[in-house]
């Protein structure tokens, strides 16, 4: 059993999809105060803060903790969530016909170990069509999701070629974790 400390929805499906015991509970972290030169660093440092919030709450001793954090990237640029539906149109151009970069960091800590990983996944996407993105944006799914996109939905039609893990696009590498979690 550990302790996911994220409120992501699609964290705890990956969990329970991977047959991983866990219960879910999180202290709030404010990325908006990072300043990052790269996408790596900026969720790295995302990441760190949440774990030291997380610490302080809730420690590893009477379980193993959690925390992850994702960035998507596109051509040079750190692509968060869209504040607007201008700002997710702009977000999503960047991506259209462009290879896009998931990034993941997680940090895992039990009383016996403690790792640090940032994994990344890379997609090629096709160039999306103008009305299928125009109806996108209008269906509002784009909010609250870095990249605006999810690659399990909108983005998924467009995708010519994947290099990496699709969990770690989808937020948590669990294929990373499972190799170093005790038995």
């Amino acid at each position: 059993m550990l302790r996911l400390a994220s409120s992501s929805q699609t964290r705890s499906m990956l969990l329970r999809n991977a047959s991983v015991a866990f219960t879910q509970e999180s202290v709030d972290f404010d990325e908006e105060k990072i300043v990052a030169t790269s996408a790596k660093n900026f969720v790295y440092q995302a990441t760190l803060g949440k774990y030291e919030a997380n610490m302080k709450a809730f420690g590893y001793d009477d379980m193993p903790l959690l925390v992850a954090d994702t960035v998507v990237t596109s051509q040079g640029k750190i692509l968060r969530k869209a504040s607007s539906l201008d700002d997710a149109r702009e977000i999503l151009t960047a991506q259209s016909g462009n290879i896009t970069s998931i990034i993941t960091c997680m940090i895992y800590h039990s009383k016996y170990k403690k790792i640090i990983d940032i994994s990344q996944t890379d997609y090629l996407f096709d160039a999306f069509e103008s009305d299928a993105l125009d109806e996108y944006l209008e269906s509002g799914e784009w909010r609250g999701k870095a990249g605006a996109c999810m690659v399990e939905g909108f983005c998924k039609a467009y995708i010519k070629e994947v290099r990496g893990f699709e969990s770690t696009a989808m937020g948590l590498s669990v294929e990373v974790l499972k190799t170093f979690m005790e038995k």
